[in-house]
């Protein structure tokens, strides 16, 4: 029994490092959308975020079923739950996503972004889709010290964020006030996609030392101060 209840607890993990893949690759796909207005490849980011619900549905019922079994303590509970709360920022990384696919549909045959802003767009995605492999890498090996980081990989993509804004505001903008909102929306879509990346693997360092990652990170502070 205990063998079938430690593979059930496997198996969750498992689910976690499928989302992860698969919103990973929905973000990268959706900004491809974006700056080619791909109306196919934009369709199939929409409809491919129903197997991301059906996975959290899935790894949700199997968790609940888990607790109501075997009542797990201590270290196994703290999987389970901490588990459910990764595979909800895994489905919002999806709706995420999803929100950028449909921003490229919503304004096909045309780019939702100008020209002059492709390359800060991109280098968002990609690295959105780097956070998120990354993001997956740790579930899969548990490693605290690459969870950490992603906290200052983090950092690149707020400064791109900012770029962003930068050209909104800057009085030189020629493209309209439905564009920039267009590019404030997508800016938004990015850099709330890498805060769950960051919120996954800030989690998945709470499963393994049952301490909360600012707290880890204030004590490396102090220790090198």
């Amino acid at each position: 029994m205990r063998d079938a209840y430690h593979e059930e607890l496997d198996s969750i993990g498992d689910g976690l490092v499928d989302m992860a893949r698969l919103v990973g690759s929905a973000i990268g796909r959706a900004t491809t959308a974006i700056l080619d207005a791909d109306l196919k490849l934009a369709e199939s980011v929409i409809a491919a975020d129903e197997k991301v619900d059906d996975l959290q549905r899935d790894l949700e019922g199997r968790a609940i079923a888990l607790l109501a079994r075997q009542q797990p303590v201590a270290t196994d509970l703290r999987i389970v739950v901490t588990s459910l709360r990764m595979s909800a920022d895994l489905e919002r990384s999806g709706d995420l996503a999803q929100h950028v696919a449909k921003l490229a549909r919503l304004r096909f045959p045309d780019s939702a972004v100008p020209h002059d802003l492709h390359a800060t767009i991109l280098e968002m995605g990609q690295l959105a889709q780097r956070l998120m492999a990354k993001a997956a890498e740790v579930i899969i090996t548990k490693d605290v010290d690459l969870a950490l980081q992603l906290e200052q990989d983090d950092d690149a993509m707020d400064l791109l964020h900012r770029t962003l804004f930068q050209h909104l505001m800057d009085d030189r903008w020629k493209h309209g006030i439905e564009t920039a909102v267009d590019v404030t929306l997508l800016g938004r879509y990015y850099e709330r996609f890498a805060d769950h990346a960051v919120s996954v693997a800030k989690r998945v360092v709470y499963l393994v030392t049952g301490e909360h990652a600012d707290e880890i990170s204030a004590q490396g502070n102090v220790e090198e101060a």
